[in-house]
């Protein structure tokens, strides 16, 4: 059986079904939409557009979500188009069974180049809001050197109606219903990045400022945009593992009946399939500010509350409980030669490193209120990172880590320094961690053998400051890249971790199984 609108006429056993009339639910939220989604992938599927399945199988609404996808087309054509924008979801638990449901809460798959259909989405008075997973460099109109894209100087150009630019397109539909009557929306950044609410913001009002400047816009339009009565920014926290498919889920969904589910590569080079595999813990914290109405996500477990708490949740997330363990699992889980990251905590010795990493950063963690720190980090200790059903891998994980660190150590290095009752010498395995990094990008893993790193803006200039290192080496001075602020948020090399990197470093290069050598001698 393949996942389409006629799989729902003949239900197969250990699967759960909309309990809606999905006909119904699809044609009147073409007709009047509340929420469009730029980004169809699997984060989207598997968990924010399952959050509206939940509330249309509670009863809760009666509107499903349309998605658009901004970079990759193929997602629509491929995916969305052969499944009738059905997902098939696989939560994974380290515990229990695997479950399987079919989600049809999604009514409509549409390219961002149907600009036509987005426009009668946006002016039509029933949209509530728009959400995005469109990923941290999706915001983004300049290149590494600070300087706008030529696509992005284009766009300012041209103006309204004829962006590239997925920040222009947005601020062109947002112009449209600026026009159909200064309609009031939400504009929502569920990207999992710090102040994603800022930066999508940010964006959008630069693209704007420079139509202005070139008289291309209305001067109210501006104003329009910064009117919270109008229009709102929320700023979210998301968190959720959604991995690439894995074969042995493929595999299992087979088994229950379903046929032509085998992922494909879009020429995008996206690795996307039918269904979708993911953990089963989930947060989304969102600041309550939708000026136009919402659903009642706060009865399918989303936190609502102010900004200031959506903040203290993400820099508990992203500086102490699960970010700064996942960066060290990822460098020494590719150095020694880990398939993934669940594999890597049946290690004791790597179990310790994360432990000890969750417990220095404790010592200076953010308490959001709304959720206890100490049971967050429990739960991904204990539940999440040793779930072996969520084939999440160390490289995918050491993607952009030099963007990272800054938050995930360099945040709990300036607490320390803060705080004179602390005493950052003390620490240990974050330096243990900074100093597998910098070993990981010298791009051999523990048996010499050569390894491909992962993406990183700044790889180049880092394998570059690190070209004159060689394994066996007796000394090292690591001062070029232990002194770059934007990497670790302050100089190190006027800290005392500047020598204790250096000094696990030189153990972690001094030959073959010096990685786990040092691990087992400091752990």
């Amino acid at each position: 059986m393949d996942l389409n609108k006629e799989c729902l006429k003949e239900h197969l056993a250990g699967v759960n079904y909309p309990s809606y009339d999905v006909a119904k639910v699809w044609q009147d939220t073409k007709a009047n939409p509340v929420w469009l989604h730029f980004g169809a992938g699997n984060i989207f599927r598997g968990y924010i557009a399952r959050l509206a399945n939940d509330m249309l199988n509670k009863g809760l609404t009666n509107k499903g979500v349309i998605a658009s996808e901004t970079f990759d087309y193929e997602i629509i054509t491929n995916i969305y188009d052969k499944c009738d924008n059905l997902t098939l979801i696989a939560s994974l638990s380290a515990t229990k069974a695997p479950e399987y449901t079919v989600s049809a809460s999604i009514c409509e798959g549409v390219p961002a180049s149907n600009y036509a259909r987005l426009k009668e989405i946006f002016t039509n008075p029933s949209l509530q809001f728009i959400s995005f997973t469109i990923t941290e460099k999706g915001y983004g109109l300049k290149d590494i050197n600070g300087n706008y894209t030529a696509l992005v100087e284009e766009d300012f150009k041209n103006g309204p109606t004829k962006g590239k630019h997925a920040m222009s397109v947005v601020a062109s539909l947002l112009y449209d219903r600026y026009q159909a009557g200064q309609l009031p929306i939400a504009v929502v950044s569920m990207d999992n990045c710090s102040h994603n609410g800022e930066k999508l913001e940010s964006s959008v009002l630069d693209v704007v400022k420079h139509w202005e400047a070139n008289g291309l816009v209305d001067a109210g339009f501006m104003s329009y945009l910064t009117d919270e009565s109008k229009v709102t920014f929320p700023w979210t926290m998301i968190d959720k593992i959604t991995p690439r498919p894995a074969k042995e889920v493929e595999e299992a969904i087979e088994k229950l009946g379903f046929s032509n589910m085998n992922p494909i590569t879009t020429s995008r080079h996206t690795y996307i399939a039918p269904y979708v595999n993911c953990e089963t813990a989930e947060y989304l914290v969102v600041e309550d500010k939708f000026p136009n109405g919402r659903p009642p996500l706060e009865k399918v477990g989303v936190y609502l509350t102010d900004r200031a708490t959506v903040n203290k949740v993400e820099t508990m997330k992203v500086t102490t409980c699960l970010n700064p363990l996942h960066t060290a699992l990822a460098v020494y889980g590719c150095l020694l030669n880990y398939p993934s990251i669940a594999s890597e905590m049946a290690n004791p010795l790597l179990v310790k490193l994360v432990n000890g990493i969750g417990a220095e950063g404790m010592k200076v963690v953010v308490d959001p209120k709304i959720i206890k720190p100490a049971d967050f980090l429990k739960e991904v200790l204990e539940e999440r990172l040793p779930n072996k059903a969520i084939p999440d891998t160390p490289w995918r994980i050491a993607t952009d880590t030099s963007q990272k660190i800054p938050v995930r150590y360099g945040e709990t290095i300036k607490a320390y320094l803060k705080d004179d009752k602390l005493d950052l010498g003390s620490l240990k395995y974050i330096p243990l961690a900074i100093a597998g990094w910098l070993r990981y990008l010298l791009g051999v893993n523990d048996k010499l053998e050569a390894m491909e790193l992962s993406s990183d803006p700044m790889l180049n200039d880092l394998k570059q400051a690190l070209s004159q290192v060689k394994i066996g080496d007796k000394a090292v001075d690591l001062s070029s890249i232990l002194s770059n602020k934007e990497i670790f948020g302050t100089d190190l090399t006027k800290t005392p971790l500047k020598v204790k990197i250096e000094n696990y470093f030189l153990s972690l290069i001094a030959g073959e199984g010096a990685v786990l050598a040092t691990l087992t001698k400091e752990l």
